[in-house]
């Protein structure tokens, strides 16, 4: 259990009763108490919904020790939240805004869900999602080795020494810098989208058995590059990957949302007279 986390919701249950008036109980939660702390109630809904997201279980999934044991570190963290508001705490700046942004969190979340639930993915725009993807993905997929050295001119003079028939395996064994030498610099496949731009670029543009004849710089060094060979990727099968378009396609629904509340909100910015003023 995440200590902190229990923390966290305690201090929100007792602020919550704080704002109420010291009713002892979260808005619009009748259920029984299940305990009381120093006259504040414990719900059961509440440690319901304590047990389920320390847990992903139910209360009734847990034994009865398991039950009593997590009752205990509620009314635990339940004490110490109260403490902290009675001490001002909550008044910090640094804790109001931890709250405040554990508070927006879980609205965002609630509400997403909440405009989802009756919004479910159909399968046409689930396909059309698939089509979508598979337009943005590579076609090709690349085998290449490299050697990785410090400096220009060093990697100039080892291409000079492929160029006069040593062997690029052997070379890079004895001279690369990077952790792929054991392997004779073999870097296996890849596509492109996941190199860095120039040396990307520099794959692209050899053939099958080719090797870079200048050297490519990247953040990492300077490399000299043998491009083995190539293949076609074959795409993800619909089937595979449908429960992530789902999970795209509702992102992009929750998105066109807010996009649309936010075109309705009337928002000032003044970040710039903020750092004006700090």
């Amino acid at each position: 259990m995440n200590y902190l986390r229990i923390l966290l919701l305690a201090g929100l249950v007792g602020l919550a009763s704080c704002q109420q008036g010291g009713t002892g109980s979260l808005p619009a939660d009748t259920s029984p108490a299940v305990a009381t702390v120093n006259g504040t109630s414990i719900s059961r809904d509440f440690f319901a919904q304590y047990i389920k997201d320390i847990s992903g279980k139910s209360v009734d999934d847990l034994s009865p020790e398991q039950r009593g044991t997590a009752l205990d570190n509620l009314i635990r963290a339940q004490v110490v939240g109260q403490q902290a508001v009675k001490d001002g705490v909550d008044k910090q700046p640094e804790t109001a805004a931890l709250i405040e942004l554990t508070r927006l969190n879980v609205l965002q979340q609630a509400m997403a869900e909440r405009y989802l639930k009756d919004r479910k993915p159909t399968e046409k725009e689930l396909r059309s999602e698939y089509e979508t993807q598979l337009a943005g993905l590579a076609k090709t997929e690349y085998h290449a080795k490299h050697i990785l050295v410090a400096t220009e001119p060093f990697a100039q003079k080892i291409i000079d020494r492929l160029g006069k028939g040593e062997k690029f395996e052997e070379v890079a064994r004895r001279e690369s810098m990077d952790a792929s030498k054991d392997n004779g610099g073999d870097l296996g496949w890849f596509t492109t989208d996941k190199m860095v731009k120039p040396f990307a670029d520099a794959v692209l543009a050899l053939k099958p058995g080719e090797y870079t004849h200048t050297a490519v710089q990247t953040q990492y060094g300077w490399h000299v590059i043998e491009l083995v060979e190539t293949r076609d990727l074959q795409p993800p099968q619909y089937d595979s990957v449908r429960q992530r378009l789902e999970q795209v396609v509702q992102a992009k629904k929750v998105k066109a949302y807010t996009d649309e509340l936010l075109r309705g909100a009337k928002i000032e910015k003044k970040l710039d007279d903020a750092k004006k003023s700090s």
